[in-house]
């Protein structure tokens, strides 16, 4: 509880600012290049729920286009995404500017990934339950599968770090993120650009036969 509710955060604060300190260079490179490739701001901003559902603006870097159909609507990811979000993508070098949200308090450096606002509506008790810690920039389900596995899936994972949450815990799920970035795993969803929309709870989906812990540690 010592780690869970006091260090957690002074580690978040110290490490953010290190990693932010290191990656300077490349944010201010992927800054100036973004907001000449999209001629304006550089930044993806967007409502998402944080811990306690408490609303936040996440930060990230810019990887689709503004393109629209007749009617005004946005196109669909696959036809607006760029090449070169594609390649920030699969470095997760568009993640960076989430360790502002990490020096705010908004995130941490790992946690549940934060989901969509609409998906509220869509938890079961036990999906919501992933809202009880502060969200991450990386977390259990992204070392396990990121956008590669399915919703429910993500959710248990997500469960099952809230309740196992520990130094050691976010130690190992640090050091398997550096090693999925530098293999670019887990980045899409077969035929999606990045994963499909959480269309809602499936019945049973909690009730898979099995011990969970004993399948996460098997890696």
């Amino acid at each position: 509880m010592i780690y869970r509710n006091w260090l957690k955060r002074s580690i978040d604060i110290i490490l953010a600012f290190l990693m932010f300190a290191i990656l300077l260079p490349i944010f201010l490179i992927l800054f100036i290049t973004l907001s000449i490739h999209h001629r304006g701001s550089p930044f993806f901003s967007q409502s998402r729920p944080g811990k306690d559902n408490v609303p936040f603006q996440i930060l990230k870097f810019k990887t689709m286009s503004d393109l629209v159909n007749e009617s005004g609507d946005l196109l669909a990811d696959s036809e607006r995404i760029t090449s070169f979000g594609k390649l920030i993508r699969k470095t997760s070098l568009d993640e960076i500017p989430q360790l502002i949200n990490v020096l705010k308090g908004d995130m941490s450096l790992v946690g549940p990934r934060p989901l969509l606002n609409d998906y509220l509506q869509l938890y079961s008790a036990k999906q919501a339950r992933r809202h009880e810690v502060r969200p991450g920039v990386t977390g259990w389900a992204q070392v396990n599968g990121r956008n590669a596995i399915s919703w429910d899936s993500k959710f248990r994972f997500d469960v099952w770090y809230v309740d196992n949450l520990s130094f050691f815990l976010d130690l190992r799920i640090l050091f398997q993120t550096l090693g999925n970035v530098l293999l670019g795993k887990g980045v899409t969803q077969q035929g999606h650009v990045s994963m499909g929309r959480f269309e809602g709870r499936k019945k049973n989906s909690f009730q898979q036969k099995g011990a969970v812990e004993k399948m996460y540690f098997k890696q």
